[in-house]
């Protein structure tokens, strides 16, 4: 049977409710038209227009705080990424054919994102469900109670946000905590000092999203040579920077005893496995011999690090990459490779935080960071981090932590 197109605009119009589309510059992009005939506005008066010059708060009313609510919602949808339903609100709506006149509406929205190609939010979708009607009933048998319903609603939709304002100061306090914690427990930059390197730490955007991200520069026994680390461990909160404390202690110290990148990976599964809340935890260790103009390194289910050549060439180095540390509960040696590089390369390694983005193919990231790699090349590694994150990191913050380590070889 023959398939028909769907005129995706004709169910736009005739979805029930009232339906919005938003720029992330909180401009309207379109809408439908029950929420036209529900707010009382034509199509005209809305596409094109900032949201808060058509709906502002009531000037008269210095208690009034729905559109101040809403603001906030989807600011966290442009920032997060993440869908985000609001409490039942009330507004005090102008009515359009009397300027100066302000009609009492409570509506329940929910707010969700449309990504773009590039994985950032492109549109804002705002469903609103009308119930001022069930809220404001008058008259007739039913209107004392229609009044205790809107008084017990509007009350309840009060403690839900003094509820949610409490959940989200003491997510705030975690957030400040398990930074603080997974700071504490990465190097210092004095300590990287004396390599030509540079470390860049990025906690996620949002209350709950601080995640194991870890990073570590050691020296080695025997010769010019240290040890170049990222890590990341599943999970968020206080919990996942204490594995990540957990993890990168074990490998900085397997890493100056052992023969190679594969031997420390192998102690450090063998220890992951043991470590509640290591499931699933990924690393990448490089070992860099200065005097051999070397590069041998292990991946456990991590992403490759980039050597950038002194020529421009970018070389992905995932010629020995395995599953992630706890993948085998009687480990086998893991795999190791070894690269060579002229002087004045550059290895760059980091987690997933820097290139990934929801419904985009890694590749489409791994090519972004290969591209800002190889223009700004010449950048010392300070500069080099600074350039790299400002191109790919999104404008508001990513919704993953970001570790990054740049070593001027």
């Amino acid at each position: 049977m023959k398939q028909t197109a769907i005129d995706y605009g004709a169910v736009f119009q005739a979805l029930p409710g009232m339906v919005a589309v938003l720029t992330p510059e909180l401009v309207y992009a379109d809408v439908n038209e029950e929420f036209c005939s529900m707010s009382g506005r034509k199509r005209q008066d809305l596409v094109g227009r900032y949201l808060f010059d058509v709906f502002p708060d009531n000037p008269n009313d210095s208690g009034a705080s729905g559109m101040r609510n809403l603001a906030a919602s989807l600011q966290r949808v442009i920032t997060t990424g993440e869908r985000d339903a609001m409490a039942l609100q009330r507004y005090d709506v102008e009515v359009a054919a009397q300027p100066g006149e302000w009609e009492e509406r409570y509506w329940s929205p929910v707010n969700a994102p449309v990504f773009g190609p590039d994985g950032k939010v492109a549109l804002l979708v705002h469903r609103v469900e009308e119930v001022t009607e069930l809220i404001k009933a008058r008259g007739g048998p039913s209107g004392s109670r229609a009044r205790v319903l809107e008084a017990e609603l509007y009350t309840r939709a009060r403690e839900l946000q003094e509820v949610n304002e409490r959940l989200r100061q003491a997510h705030a306090r975690e957030r400040e905590v398990a930074i603080a914690l997974q700071e504490a427990m990465l190097p210092a930059r004095r300590q990287v000092g004396h390599y030509d390197a540079a470390v860049r730490y990025r906690p996620a955007v949002g209350a709950l999203n601080v995640c194991g991200d870890w990073y570590d520069l050691v020296d080695l026994v025997g010769g010019h040579r240290i040890g170049v680390a990222v890590g990341d461990v599943v999970g968020h909160g206080l919990a996942a920077a204490g594995v990540m404390g957990q993890l990168r202690s074990a490998l900085s110290a397997a890493s100056r005893v052992a023969e190679g990148p594969g031997e420390a990976l192998n102690v450090l599964g063998r220890y992951a496995n043991v470590v509640d809340g290591a499931e699933s935890a990924t690393a990448v260790t490089t070992f860099i011999d200065f005097d051999e103009h070397t590069i041998t390194y292990s991946s456990a289910g991590h992403l490759p690090p980039v050597l950038v050549h002194a020529d421009g060439r970018i070389e992905f180095l995932d010629q020995a990459t395995d599953p992630p540390l706890d993948a085998r509960p009687d480990p086998i040696p893991r795999p190791q490779a070894c690269t060579r590089y002229a002087e004045g390369a550059t290895l760059v390694l980091y987690t997933d935080g820097l290139i990934e983005r929801r419904r985009e193919d890694i590749d489409t990231g791994l090519a972004r960071l290969a591209d800002s790699l190889g223009r700004h090349r010449k950048e010392d590694p300070e500069r080099l981090a600074d350039a790299v994150l400002l191109e790919l990191l999104p404008p508001g913050g990513a919704t993953d932590d970001t570790a990054l380590v740049i070593v001027r070889l």
